[in-house]
C-alpha cells in the first residue's frame, strides 16, 4: 500500500512539474477600447525576441525600454510598478537576445556582443515604430541597458524623441570604486568587520577593472533598493503570469551566459570612451543612493556629454530603481517632460 501511495504522489509531482514548465503565459489585460496588453514573440534581426506591450491608449507616446543585467529582463515584474505610466504612455519591454524568454536552448549565441545587442535594439525600434504607427519613440534604458541604449541613440538619433538613462552607466571603474567604498563604509558602520575586511581585499582587482563590486553586498547595504524589495528574484519571476518554470530556467541560464560574455567588454570599454555627444534631448534619472551604477560617476559623465538639451534628475529616496521606488514622482516627471 505504501509503495502505491509513493508511486501515486511521485506521478502527481511529475505532472505538476510538467504543468509548471509548460503552462501558458500572458500579461494582465488592460480594459478599454484602444488599450493594448500583449505578450508576444517576434523575430528581430534573425532571433526570436519576447516583447510585452502595455498601455491604456495605443495613441499615446511610446516608450521602448532596454533592460539591464546584462541579461536580466524586467517583463516578469515590471507591470507592478508601471501602472501609472501606462495611463499616459504605451510601454514596450523586450527580453534581449539570449535573455529570459528570448533565450532559446539550441540557438548559437557564440556571436553575442554588445554591438549585436545595439543592432537588435535598432531593429526592434523599427519594428515597434511600424507596429504602433509612430515616427519616433522615447528610448528608456535601465542599468546595463544604458550601455546598449545610449549607443543606439548615438547611432540613430532620428529614431528617437529622447533618451532616458535610469541607473545610468558611466566610467565603470569610477562607479565600481564608489560602490566599493560605500559598502565598506556601511559594513564598518554596522560593525561587520568580516564583510569590511573581505571587501577591502577586492580593491586592487576593482581598480584594475577585473571585477565589479559584489552585487550581493551592494544589495545588503542598501545600494540597490531603499523603498522596495530587490526585484527579479526567482520566486517573484515564477509567480508572474508572464513566465512559467521553463522561462525561469531560461532566465537564470541566460543571465549567467550573458554576463559571462558581455561584462568584460563593458568593463574594458566604458561608455565615456564611446559616446561623448547626443543629438537628441537626454535625461539621466538617478537614485541618490544608487551604488549599482554610481550616481556620482553618472553626474561626472553627464557633465561631459555635449547636447542641446540635457537634464540630470536625482530621486532622493531611491537607489538603483527610482522608476519603481518612487513611481508616482517618476510618472509625474514623465508627464511634465513629454506631455506638457
Amino acid at each position: 500500500m505504501t509503495k502505491k501511495i509513493l508511486k501515486y504522489f511521485g506521478l502527481i509531482m511529475i505532472i505538476s512539474v510538467v504543468i509548471a514548465l509548460f503552462s501558458p503565459t500572458w500579461t494582465q489585460q488592460i480594459k478599454g477600447e484602444n488599450s493594448i496588453s500583449v505578450l508576444d514573440k517576434v523575430e528581430i534581426n534573425g532571433s526570436k525576441h519576447e516583447i510585452m506591450i502595455r498601455g491604456n491608449d495605443k495613441d499615446n507616446p511610446v516608450i521602448l525600454v532596454v533592460h539591464g543585467g546584462p541579461g536580466t529582463p524586467e517583463i516578469p515584474y515590471v507591470d507592478t510598478y508601471q501602472d501609472l505610466l501606462e495611463t499616459n504612455f504605451t510601454v514596450v519591454h523586450y527580453d534581449q537576445r539570449a535573455s529570459g524568454k528570448s533565450y532559446h536552448f539550441g540557438e548559437d549565441y557564440s556571436n553575442l556582443s554588445t554591438d549585436l545587442l545595439v543592432e537588435d535594439l535598432l531593429a526592434m525600434t523599427d519594428y515597434i515604430s511600424n507596429r504602433l504607427g509612430k515616427e519616433k519613440v522615447i528610448l528608456m534604458a535601465h542599468s546595463a541597458g544604458t550601455y546598449i541604449g545610449m549607443q543606439a541613440a548615438d547611432i540613430a538619433p532620428e529614431k528617437y524623441e529622447a533618451y532616458i538613462g535610469i541607473g545610468q552607466m558611466s566610467d565603470t571603474i569610477e562607479s565600481e570604486m564608489n560602490g566599493l567604498n560605500y559598502v565598506i563604509g556601511q559594513a564598518q558602520q554596522d560593525g561587520n568587520t568580516e564583510d569590511a575586511f573581505y571587501l577591502q581585499g577586492l580593491t586592487e582587482q576593482i581598480q584594475n577593472g577585473e571585477i565589479v563590486t559584489p552585487r550581493s553586498y551592494v544589495m545588503k547595504y542598501g545600494g540597490a533598493t531603499r523603498l522596495i524589495e530587490n526585484p527579479g528574484d526567482n520566486i517573484s519571476v515564477l509567480l508572474s503570469s508572464e513566465y512559467n518554470l521553463l522561462d525561469v530556467i531560461r532566465y537564470n541560464y541566460g543571465m549567467s551566459y550573458t554576463q559571462q560574455k558581455l561584462l568584460k567588454d563593458i568593463l574594458e570599454n566604458p561608455l565615456p570612451t564611446i559616446v561623448t555627444k547626443l543629438e537628441i534631448p537626454f535625461y539621466f534619472v538617478m537614485g541618490k543612493y544608487d551604488y549599482m551604477t554610481s550616481s556620482h560617476a553618472a553626474k561626472n559623465y553627464f557633465d561631459k556629454i555635449e547636447a542641446d538639451r540635457k537634464e540630470f534628475i536625482s530621486f532622493d529616496q531611491s537607489a538603483h530603481y527610482p522608476q519603481f521606488e518612487e513611481k508616482e514622482k517618476f510618472h509625474e516627471w514623465m508627464v511634465h517632460t513629454f506631455l506638457k
